[in-house]
């Protein structure tokens, strides 16, 4: 959260070898004001629109987005409504989209204040913990290709650029 993953998803949006691609953000204020509880009051029906919003974003070609189902999956573990097996069988079901991404990029929050945008969290306790469970995710669910990125959005762009 707050790491600067829509700034990169539009900025990589500009430069001319992405010209072919569409960029698709992240709809949380549009859900949450449709009554979707986000964050630790996420609910396992919450979550699985927010699953079927990053599958249907797979249908696509060409796209960039700034989330992903590691992301939705970090969310379903750090939810407190949602019982052990629910949140398991949820990160399975979803991991089985995995190979559907050409490229995954991690952004770390290493250095990047939080902002509040009034719709998510500003708990920096929480929002490390996200980043852990990311982090874990993306090492037992590993994607085809992964590029971890930090520094200012220039920097991660360069970063990427070098590794595509």
């Amino acid at each position: 959260m707050s790491v600067g993953k829509t700034t990169l998803a539009k900025a990589l949006g500009e430069i001319d070898q992405f010209k072919d691609h569409s960029v698709h953000t992240e709809r949380s204020k549009y859900l949450r004001d449709l009554g979707i509880p986000l964050n630790t009051d996420s609910t396992l029906a919450g979550q699985f629109v927010f699953l079927a919003e990053r599958a249907t974003e797979l249908l696509y070609s060409n796209i960039i987005t700034d989330r992903t189902i590691w992301d939705v999956c970090a969310f379903t573990l750090g939810a407190q409504s949602i019982d052990q097996f629910d949140k398991r069988s949820f990160v399975e079901a979803a991991m089985t989209l995995r190979n559907n991404y050409d490229l995954v990029v991690y952004v770390s929050p290493n250095g990047v204040d939080m902002e509040d945008n009034g719709v998510r969290t500003t708990n920096l306790e929480y929002r490390s913990k996200i980043d852990e469970v990311i982090k874990l995710s993306l090492d037992e669910f590993p994607p085809s290709k992964l590029i971890m990125v930090e520094g200012t959005t220039e920097q991660r762009i360069s970063t990427i650029l070098q590794n595509i």
